[in-house]
């Protein structure tokens, strides 16, 4: 594959992440008052996006276009019959968020 193949992958993929973030996403930003007041020790929340997807399978695709635009997917976990699928960053925050 050339790289010129990867371009319309990857801009695919930035599309479709965008999209699902806006139909099944949220972000999960640090209080950064709360941050000075008790300390970083104490309040560790940070900032994360959240990608909603039913299935494994959906899981897995989010997974990978995830790593086409060079975002680092987090440990998914289950939510009720839902995936999760995080990722930890202020970069990825702005990204989404744009």
């Amino acid at each position: 594959m050339t790289g010129a193949t990867n371009i319309p992958e990857k801009e695919a993929a930035e599309a479709a992440l965008k999209r699902l973030f806006r139909e099944h996403g949220y972000l999960r930003v640090a209080d950064l008052e709360r941050r000075t007041e008790l300390g970083s020790r104490v309040y560790k929340k940070g900032y994360e996006v959240r990608l909603v997807v039913s299935t494994r399978a959906e899981l897995a695709r989010v997974r990978r276009m995830l790593s086409q635009v060079g975002l680092k997917p987090g440990r998914p976990f289950k939510k009720g019959l839902q995936w999760i699928q995080p990722i930890y960053s202020m970069t990825a925050v702005k990204w989404f968020s744009s």
